[in-house]
């Protein structure tokens, strides 16, 4: 079959999902079933995959549903715990002395918290906790889905300590022959890491610093009472700032000490900066904005969590402290979780899958219910409850609102994953065909020539928007990429880096992220609302990215001196 009708049909999945999610406002519980059909006969009409695969791929789609669900239980429950709890209550009652800006409480707990949570967690779960956290906090639920998928950008590279690069980028390239190519130069491949590692922190860094800026200005276009630009401008000076107390730690640590802490400690230096500065009113604006009264928000802003703000019957006011302390546990036991190698063992012990799935070789998929995010956060819900010494009713309504709000997530996430899983799994099949995600790439490739370099981050996101993951995107497409740069001549570790990041930059259209988020504040079917926005940072991402490489190649020159060129 000719390569560009190929390359047509596996762009045909992704354009039928933004066509009728987008266009048509089609809710995902509809569109995502129909694309998934369309995806299994594409792979087994064109592709020539078998049907033994297309249904492994399935399976294996359908257990990484479940690790997915199970991050999204652990932190309704968390957050319907707190809302029991008092909890909920304490933590707003808390940003009263700070500010009560809601364009400054978004750069707070979105950006800056929902960073460190990304750093040591990743996964889609900063905006698993970051929206539910803001929807208590009296935010349209729609907004803080909108804001909790921009969080998916600048922190996403090294989020989960660092697993987009370590895994991703290390897993996806040639290492044996990219070492051996390296020795007779006298460098290494922790050398040639440590570049791309860099170049990746430093790209990030210079796009990233408006990020702050553009999370609060998109806000408060699309939900304040006068649809203003002018009004999220107003902030400019202390989103700015926000922006550069996180990514200067954060590029000196990428380019330091690696790619497992920058967007932890990035997002640590920035609230020991911001929160202080806040508080004396420093670069703020005179004026105080907040969203409409919530009766006059539309029906598409409201999800269906009911969170209480009033004092829960019969307590004491909780301090603000024991009100954020599940969530300060939370960061910690997944940093030590992550980092600390005995109890990392510990909780990985635990697996449940299935290898080598209805015998195809390489099909394979598991949870860890203990290691993911959801058994953390799991874990801090039962301290919690001692701590908060929470009634037993009050526990029972907990669990119970979580697992009724996990059902319609579930139901998307059955279709969209196993379909991300059949387009990934398609390059084994009778054809000899390469597999539909990099079809894809080698279509743009082939179509822009030397200019290609811009187009790389676009490539990456791509890939995440496909595989909703920077890591999995990472895996497929990073040794394309290396190849694409060897073949244009230039440097291949700061092209690898351009689809490091956007593949980070992606993760903000992903929708099984976006269905993920929605799930936590009941807004299921308006995921094409959210999309609609959240385009908007992504193509500023990958454009700006873009033009930086062009950039590097062709005006600084810069090249590849571990490789010998």
């Amino acid at each position: 079959m000719n390569p560009t009708l190929l390359a047509l049909l596996a762009f045909l999945p992704l354009v039928l999902a933004g066509v009728l999610l987008i266009g048509f406002r089609i809710a995902a519980r509809t569109a995502m079933p129909i694309v998934y059909v369309v995806t299994a006969l594409i792979a087994l009409l064109a592709w020539d995959m078998t049907f033994t695969r297309v249904l492994a791929s399935t399976f294996q789609g359908l257990i990484l549903t479940v690790a997915i669900l199970w991050i999204i239980f652990g932190a309704i429950l968390l957050l319907n715990t707190l809302k029991h709890s008092g909890g909920i209550a304490a933590i707003r009652n808390g940003f009263s002395g700070i500010s009560p800006d809601r364009r400054v409480q978004a750069l707070i707990v979105a950006w800056l918290f929902g960073c460190f949570i990304e750093g040591a967690s990743g996964f889609g779960t900063p905006a698993a906790v970051a929206a539910p956290l803001m929807v208590a906090l009296g935010f349209p639920a729609l907004a803080a889905v909108v804001v909790g998928m921009m969080i998916q950008s600048t922190p996403v590279s090294f989020g989960a300590v660092g697993t987009p690069i370590v895994v991703g980028v290390s897993g996806g390239l040639g290492k044996a022959d990219i070492t051996e190519r390296l020795a007779t130069g006298g460098a290494d491949w922790a050398d040639y890491f440590q570049l791309i590692t860099s170049e990746v922190a430093i790209l990030h860094g210079i796009v990233g610093v408006l990020m702050p800026l553009i999370l609060v200005t998109i806000m408060v276009r699309f939900f304040g009472a006068n649809r203003s630009w002018r009004e999220g401008l107003e902030i400019a000076p202390f989103a700015l700032f926000t922006g550069v107390c996180f990514v200067v730690p954060y590029m000196l640590a990428g380019v330091l000490l690696g790619p497992e802490f920058p967007s932890m400690i990035g997002a640590m230096v920035g609230l020991a900066i911001v929160v202080p500065a806040a508080r004396r009113g420093f670069l703020l604006p005179k004026t105080t904005w907040d969203f409409p009264e919530s009766t006059s928000w539309p029906d598409e802003w409201i999800g269906k969590l009911d969170i209480k703000l009033d004092q829960v019957a019969g307590r004491a006011p909780m301090s603000v402290f024991m009100g954020w302390l599940p969530y300060v546990l939370l960061a910690v036991f997944l940093v030590l979780s992550r980092t600390v190698a005995p109890l990392k063992e510990a909780l990985t012990s635990l697996s449940l899958g299935w290898s080598n799935i209805l015998g195809e070789t390489g099909i394979s998929g598991s949870i860890e219910p203990l290691y993911l995010p959801g058994g953390i956060l799991l874990i801090v819900v039962l301290i919690t409850i001692l701590m908060h010494r929470m009634r037993g009713g009050e526990v029972k309504a907990a669990f119970s609102e979580s697992t009724r709000t996990i059902f319609g997530a579930g139901f998307v996430l059955l279709f969209t994953i196993p379909m991300v899983r059949i387009l990934i799994n398609s390059g084994v099949n009778e054809a000899d065909l390469v597999s539909m995600p990099v079809a894809m790439a080698q279509f743009v490739a082939d179509s822009v020539g030397g200019v290609y370099p811009f187009f790389a981050p676009w490539v990456g996101a791509l890939g995440a928007f496909i595989a909703g993951s920077n890591t999995v995107s990472n895996l497929m497409l990073s040794d394309f990429q290396f190849n694409v740069a060897e073949v244009l001549g230039i440097s291949t570790t700061l092209m690898v880096a351009l689809q490091a990041v956007g593949a980070a930059a992606g993760n903000m259209i992903a929708i099984h992220n976006v269905v993920a988020a929605s799930a936590t504040v009941g807004l299921l079917g308006r995921e094409g609302v959210t999309l609609r926005k959240t385009i908007l940072p992504t193509l500023y991402y990958v454009t700006f990215t873009g033009i930086l490489g062009l950039i590097g190649f062709y005006i600084l020159g810069l090249g590849d001196p571990l490789l010998g060129s």
